[in-house]
């Protein structure tokens, strides 16, 4: 019983760093975008986090844990609505797991839910209709992330998904169940919106659209940093003294080296030093250890943070090539680097090795051909209904002032004037 309760508050203070995990991306997303657009972005991800508890509550959790029966396909299972939880002679079933209670079970796993909506707010910043985010919120955070998690942590087909000797697809933390779940739809959602006006050039080159705080958006990503080591920490499950360290080392080592490699790389190929880039690259460091973080070593994390930090670099400039508009550089972080992430358990760490390798490529197919799918259908319908664009009046006032009729900082113009 005592173990259980050190166990549980453990796992109660990486919930509330997770949580806190959504300041930290309503600050990075607001820094790297125009003033004009700040109270929509935070009413976005405020928006987020509610509906993403209520969902989860109502529908998510059991659809994430619906209990596959033996012989069932493992793909789609569902435990009925709301919460239930384990009651033995009239109280809470402390049995129900040795790390934690089934409360606690449900809001750490609620607060990874909202993230994967929260990628793609600051994907599609600056130009996406309020009413049509809040849509596609609801349907892809209620349905579409419990589908695809439920596919491994919910002990589905990618579980027990067996080439050779690796046995099962392997994502400790959610580099491709979390990260990548949001980056797909981010992807989808930035092509069939198209860019911001004057983002790319009448010849289709990309012009800088800098953010209005860069201050803000490095507080964002040191308070993601912290709060990654709930998203990390947490998800050994339990307060084991080993595993937690362990994770929590890896997590910061991938984090500081894929931060340094990017800046390198960045001033190499642009002659500047770019802090975006810098803070960007620290964070693809977070996504790309994600997936194998209590199983690698000082030196494989180092090693995939670095390589992610390049992948960054190379990966901003890609979805530029390809006249993408991604004002927070969500896709390469998130998405690529959570790809990187998941193949890399195949190639370092405890369960390395080609049939892993294998494994891990299947479980980035199916996750990616199911995200893509859903969120091409969700967000075309919405684009062929109520639309998803703003006017173009209204996106170059600003979203503030046209869906919320306020100002984020009313005093700062009143002194301009």
């Amino acid at each position: 019983m005592e173990m259980l309760t050190v166990n549980n508050v453990w796992m109660m203070v990486c919930t509330a760093l997770v949580f806190f995990m959504h300041l930290g991306f309503s600050f990075l997303e607001i820094g790297l975008t125009r003033q004009k657009n700040t109270i929509n972005i935070l009413f976005k991800n405020v928006f987020i986090i509610c509906v993403g508890l209520l969902l989860y509550c109502l529908v998510g959790f059991n659809l994430m844990y619906p209990g596959f029966a033996e012989g069932s396909s493992g793909v789609l299972g569902f435990a009925g609505f709301g919460l239930t939880s384990p009651v033995v002679d009239g109280s809470l079933d402390l049995t129900y797991n040795e790390g934690y209670t089934y409360w606690t079970d449900f809001l750490f796993q609620g607060m990874f839910a909202a993230t994967a909506a929260t990628i793609v707010s600051g994907a599609v910043a600056e130009r996406i209709k309020l009413g049509a985010f809040m849509i596609f919120t609801i349907v892809y955070v209620g349905l579409v992330y419990p589908i695809v998690g439920s596919w491994q942590w919910g002990g589905g087909f990618l579980s027990s998904l067996q080439i050779g000797e690796a046995e099962g697809f392997y994502d400790f933390a959610g580099s491709t169940l979390v990260h990548s779940v949001g980056g797909w739809a981010a992807l989808v959602a930035v092509w069939l919106l198209g860019s911001r006006i004057g983002k790319f050039s009448s010849e289709g080159k990309p012009q800088a659209i800098p953010g209005h705080n860069i201050p803000l958006a490095a507080a964002g990503v040191l308070i993601l940093w912290l709060g990654w080591f709930g998203f990390n920490g947490g998800s050994v499950l339990s307060a084991d003294a080993a595993g937690t360290s362990l994770t929590l080392v890896t997590t910061s080592l991938a984090a500081a080296a894929g931060g340094v490699v990017a800046f390198l790389v960045s001033t190499l190929m642009y002659k500047n030093y770019d802090l975006t880039m810098f803070l960007n690259g620290i964070l693809g460091g977070l996504v790309g250890i994600t997936a194998g973080a209590d199983q690698m070593s000082p030196t494989d994390a180092v090693l995939i943070g670095a390589i992610a930090g390049a992948i960054i670099v190379f990966g901003v400039a890609l979805i530029d090539k390809l006249r993408l508009d991604d004002p927070v550089g969500a896709i390469a972080v998130h998405l690529i680097c959570g790809i990187w992430g998941t193949l890399a358990v195949g190639i370092f760490g405890a369960k390395a090795g080609f049939d892993q390798f294998l494994v891990q490529g299947i479980g980035v197919l199916a996750a990616g051909g199911f995200c893509v799918v859903t969120a091409f259908i969700i967000i075309f319908t919405l684009k062929k209904t109520i639309g998803i664009r703003v006017s173009e009046k209204e996106e170059i006032d600003g979203l503030d002032s046209h869906e919320h009729g306020m100002d984020a900082y009313p005093d700062f113009r009143l002194n301009q004037h």
